[in-house]
């Protein structure tokens, strides 16, 4: 070793005791950071996922295009269904027609007969319904035959906006069957204003 190199071994310090420590607490912190980043995100895209599964597939979520269900519904509000082929007359349902999904009212269940006289008074097995979500009533787009029955397995469906809405009293949609129903529209979520339950 000459001269040169010797002089360099001498000016090596050795750290000091507190700056290991200090050095060995920053490692730890840093692996400890990253453990607990990555279980974080881990656990945020679980929650995700089943969020995205029980969207899909016990309570879709869905948006209200057009003006067939006012006063009931309006345009453009989010509501929250229940995956269920299990409704009652009265209920406010979601079903696929054409590859789009329609939001109407269950009015009749299979074998029911439905009439409507030219003022749009609504009687399901000669007993009028009373209709306190319908504001204007009318006869509608109608081009079926009334009375009439409902098949089985099938519900005949209207809108609460009875001058607009094309529904169960036109055979371009008609009856709906089970196998068509997404769900019952359980909740108004958007605008906050309107939250609450639909009746």
């Amino acid at each position: 070793m000459d001269k040169k190199d010797t002089q360099s071994v001498k000016k090596l310090e050795v750290p000091s005791l507190e700056l290991l420590e200090a050095e060995l607490i920053r490692e730890q912190y840093r692996h400890s950071y990253g453990k607990v980043l990555k279980s974080t995100v881990f656990s945020l895209l679980v929650v995700a996922a089943v969020a995205a599964l029980i969207a899909v597939l016990l309570l879709p979520v869905l948006q209200i295009s057009g003006t067939s269900m006012t006063e009931t519904l309006q345009d453009r509000d989010i509501v929250v269904a229940l995956n269920s082929s299990k409704y009652k007359t009265g209920d406010v349902i979601a079903f696929y027609y054409n590859n789009n999904i329609l939001i109407k009212r269950v009015i009749a269940g299979p074998g029911d007969w439905v009439d409507i006289d030219e003022e749009g008074n609504v009687s399901v097995n000669e007993v009028l319904l009373d209709e306190p979500y319908v504001k204007e009533k009318a006869l509608g787009e109608c081009n079926i035959e009334l009375p009439y029955q409902v098949p089985d397995g099938k519900c005949f469906v209207m809108g609460d906006h009875r001058s607009t809405s094309i529904d169960s009293r036109n055979s371009t949609v008609g009856c709906i069957g089970n196998d068509e129903v997404i769900g019952k529209i359980l909740i108004r979520i958007w605008p906050f204003s309107g939250i609450g339950l639909i009746k």
